[in-house]
């Protein structure tokens, strides 16, 4: 009898140690980090809270940023216990190596530090490191913590060795911060000395939310990038459109994933392979189709087709474009809101002939040829008096990008019933 239960003994033990172990015998990274992996809970979903849009390969990065800390800082829609990561290795032509990374909680707003007892190490398929290919995504196991709403995380990744072009999102309104060396779990921000206007490798955030029923992905330009907003304000118009679906009674339980590229069209791909600032089209499936609980899509796009050269002057092109994406989406059962393309009279590209266009396109979507639903920046931003420029309170002084207030106008202009239901069954 004493056999007998040693030998079961000796069994129990073994399977504890390869419950935990690598075939190599030593512990996994899972099992010594701080936090721990997570299993979803029986009761809620996986939801994004916050998504941006790989835009090109970083300028002067050939060699990544070898022996160096990246600290993104980003912010939440929806809140939740646990998160997970997605890191983009889009731009480059050599495997990048992550050897390290982590999440935390900002302790202040736009700070490199991190709140006391958030720092959560994370794991790739519960190792402590990933190689991510030449062109791909990965994504981390989920972590414990407690994710407000409307609050700022820190992901931080470190990358040993060069790692060829950085992808990147140059235009993010949001202050983050690069170190020399492994500071992954540093938890004080006072090695984080250079300060960056760039989101780094990071594409985007989930969380496990009980509350959340899922998520509004908006593709849009520079105008849905926010790039005339108050940078560290979180101020875009999808910001504004977030604060409306977290507060307003009855209002969908939705999280808002920000797809905004500055310059980005419907039609036409930027230069370089893979295309820098690629269009609404080659893109839809990556940035909008492919995040987490996306249950509506909105369309914010147009006017850089007509702006930008070679300058797109058939409106029947850019509405079949529109169309497009409206019937991809379609075929994942989500419904789209597209929006009319705003005024931008006295820019230094406005033209009568582009013009013309413009209302040619505005004129199609609110006939509803295009969209499920149509929300009418146009009508929201342009000035009563002078109808083709914009109101000069919304104006940044451009005359074609919003300010703070005129992108909270664009929030408000979105009927947030218009977010509800499945795709129409014909346009």
């Amino acid at each position: 009898m004493l056999a007998a239960l040693a030998a079961v003994v000796v069994l129990i033990s073994t399977a504890i140690f390869v419950g935990v172990g690598n075939s190599d015998g030593s512990l996994d990274a899972a099992a010594r980090k701080p936090g721990g992996s997570a299993a979803p809970a029986s009761a809620g979903t996986w939801v994004g809270t916050w998504s941006t849009s790989a835009a090109a390969a970083e300028p002067n990065t050939l060699r990544g940023y070898a022996g160096m800390s990246i600290r993104n800082v980003v912010h939440t829609s929806v809140g939740g216990s646990q998160a997970r990561i997605q890191l983009s290795n889009l731009y480059s032509a050599r495997p990048l190596t992550i050897t390290h990374a982590s999440l935390a909680l900002a302790a202040a707003p736009s700070n490199p530090t991190a709140a006391a007892g958030t720092m959560r190490r994370l794991t790739f398929g519960e190792r402590s490191w990933v190689t991510i290919p030449p062109g791909q995504a990965a994504t981390s196991d989920p972590v414990r913590l407690d994710i407000p709403e409307a609050a700022d995380l820190l992901v931080t990744t470190y990358t040993p060795r060069a790692s060829g072009s950085v992808t990147y999102h140059p235009h993010a309104r949001q202050t983050s911060y690069l170190a020399r060396g492994d500071r992954t779990e540093d938890t004080a921000g006072a090695a984080y000395t250079e300060q960056s206007p760039y989101w780094r490798y990071l594409t985007a955030v989930d969380v496990w939310s009980t509350e959340a029923h899922g998520a509004v992905a908006v593709i849009g330009d520079s105008i849905t990038d926010g790039i005339t907003s108050t940078a560290g304000a979180n101020h875009r118009w999808t910001d504004f459109l977030a604060e409306r679906l977290r507060t307003e009674p009855g209002a969908p339980r939705y999280s808002v994933l920000n797809s905004g590229i500055s310059g980005n069209r419907v039609l036409t791909d930027g230069t370089q392979v893979p295309p820098n600032n690629p269009s609404a089209l080659s893109r839809f499936e990556r940035d909008v189709l492919s995040r987490t609980g996306v249950k509506a899509v909105v369309v914010e796009l147009g006017v850089n087709d007509i702006l930008r050269p070679p300058h797109q002057t058939d409106a029947d092109a850019i509405v079949r474009g529109l169309r497009r994406l409206t019937e991809q989406a379609h075929a994942r059962g989500l419904r789209v809101v597209g929006a009319t393309l705003a005024p931008f009279y006295g820019h230094r590209g406005y033209t009568p002939r582009l013009e013309a266009v413009r209302q040619q396109v505005n004129t199609r979507i609110r006939a509803g040829e295009v969209f499920d639903a149509v929300v009418d920046f146009d009508q929201a931003l342009r000035d009563p008096v002078s109808p083709l420029r914009l109101r000069p309170s919304y104006d940044s002084g451009d005359h074609l990008h919003p300010s703070d207030d005129g992108y909270r106008a664009m929030a408000r202009a979105l009927d947030l019933d218009d977010l509800r239901g499945g795709a129409a069954a014909e346009l």
